[in-house]
């Protein structure tokens, strides 16, 4: 605890934090990798259960969404880690921050997992039911963890 207080008073982050400009960069940041995150494994996800971009390869299309995957997982974290050492203390005791980021890190598992396994479901026959299950589960998670997301700030006044 003693560790996030002092990162939370560091002068970089009270810097970040008071400043409006770079606040409000911060969160947009925070935001707009999230779309990039969630957005590309949404649409490899969609493509597996054969709901969306049907004309397309499974594998080219995780293949060309993979880079935007991890661009917006990294920019996502490092936003994310700032936006959380504003307000670290709050945060270290917070249980719905606690389970968000555990819906999070199952997630982002099952988004990997997805990611890496496309070229194997591909087959001409078609993708086998069980491969759709996974992207079924890793659709469901994400929208879990986009929801704990919002109910931090909702449930308990931190964020």
């Amino acid at each position: 605890m003693h560790f996030f207080l002092w990162l939370q008073h560091t002068a970089f982050i009270t810097w970040l934090s008071d400043s409006v400009v770079m606040a409000t960069f911060i969160e947009v940041l925070h935001y707009f990798s999230l779309f990039l995150l969630v957005g590309s494994i949404v649409l490899v996800d969609l493509r597996i259960m054969g709901l969306a971009a049907r004309k397309r390869n499974a594998t080219e299309l995780a293949q060309d969404l993979f880079p935007v995957m991890w661009t917006g997982l990294a920019l996502n974290f490092v936003s994310g880690f700032i936006l959380f050492l504003g307000d670290a203390a709050a945060f270290y005791y917070n249980w719905v921050f606690h389970i968000k980021l555990g819906v999070i890190l199952i997630s982002v598992v099952f988004g990997i997992i997805v990611q890496a396994s496309v070229r194997k479901w591909d087959r001409p026959t078609g993708i086998p039911m069980g491969a759709k299950l996974m992207a079924f589960i890793s659709l469901a998670l994400w929208i879990g963890s986009i929801l704990a997301s919002v109910e931090v700030p909702a449930l308990t006044s931190v964020g």
